[in-house]
């Protein structure tokens, strides 16, 4: 094994009881964290990117994130990336990782359900898993994986799918790509890559998910504070109630991005009715799609193509160059 960058941002894998707090906070420098892998790790180059449960995070602590894997990710004597991180939002992270993280070297985010003053602490043994995975030569070219419980998962794929389970990372519909099987560590499958050259986050997306019945006011309200882009969850494959329409047809003449994803955690949003507000209406209004990207994840990727785009033609193609296989 050769070298391998890692990277803390705090978390649950950081966390300990704190009697102050009455409850884990972050805590755990990198050296901490690192303590008790087994002999034969790496050589590991640390740093401590910050120390924040994970829905602390603003657009901001994300690029950070971004910007410090990107340089180590280039930098020639580093075999791989290891990113500790909070699950509450590990899979945004990864994802924009994913997207806009140019190259072969494997970054793989982590992090643990159960503290380290809990029963059963996962993090030990989530941080080595994923250092073999980053050391590996199966997973170059692969991207950002997300590794808990000895899954290895895409990021475009992978979400939290329990609060508490420490089997919570899965891919619906897909599986995983791989797993780390005793020191070994498995790939039998790959995927193709799409990078996005990104220069900002557009921290002006919303993303909203309809239940039955709702009016459209999230959306009015949306649009009353100037976002440049919004998500909207919808319904099964992705259908919208007729009354929202015509509030979707004012922020299209707006020139707000209106994606369209489903609330459903598997499955894709398909052209399967006639009837309003479904696929065809949708298109016709001008809406775009995100076939397989959950919600969160259309959010990031919007993120990242309004931060690149120099104008509405330009956003519709760096979305549809890949969405229409996500």
């Amino acid at each position: 094994m050769g070298r391998v960058a890692v990277l803390t941002t705090g978390g649950t894998v950081a966390m300990r009881y704190d009697p102050e707090a009455g409850g884990p906070i972050p805590l755990l420098s990198p050296e901490e964290l690192t303590a008790s892998l087994p002999p034969g790790a790496p050589e590991l180059a640390l740093e401590a990117i910050c120390n924040l449960p994970s829905s602390h995070f603003t657009v901001e602590t994300l690029w950070r994130i971004r910007e410090r894997a990107a340089a180590w990710a280039a930098d020639p004597g580093v075999d791989g990336v290891v990113i500790t991180h909070g699950t509450d939002t590990l899979e945004e992270t990864a994802y924009l990782l994913d997207l806009t993280v140019p190259g072969e070297t494997p970054i793989v985010v982590t992090g643990a359900m159960r503290s380290a003053s809990d029963p059963g602490y996962d993090g030990p043994a989530n941080l080595w898993a994923s250092i073999r995975v980053a050391a590996s030569p199966q997973a170059r070219g692969l991207g950002a994986l997300v590794v808990l419980n000895d899954e290895i998962h895409a990021a475009r794929f992978v979400t939290k799918m329990d609060t508490l389970s420490t089997a919570t990372f899965q891919s619906p519909g897909w599986g995983p790509l791989g797993r780390v099987e005793g020191d070994q560590v498995y790939i039998p499958w790959r995927l193709e890559r799409e990078v996005i050259p990104c220069r900002r986050l557009e921290e002006r997306v919303a993303l909203i998910k309809l239940g039955v019945g709702m009016p459209p006011d999230p959306l009015e309200d949306a649009l009353r504070r100037g976002v440049r882009g919004v998500v909207l969850e919808g319904l099964g494959g992705g259908r919208i109630p007729p009354w929202w329409l015509p509030t979707i047809e004012r922020a299209v003449a707006e020139g707000v991005i209106v994606v369209v994803a489903s609330r459903c955690p598997g499955g894709r949003v398909w052209d399967a009715y006639g009837y309003r507000g479904a696929h065809r209406t949708l298109r016709e209004l001008g809406c775009l799609f995100s076939p397989h990207l959950n919600g969160q994840k259309a959010r990031v990727r919007l993120m990242v193509v309004l931060g690149s785009a120099d104008s509405p033609e330009e956003v519709a193609r760096l979305w549809k160059r890949r969405a229409a296989t996500e």
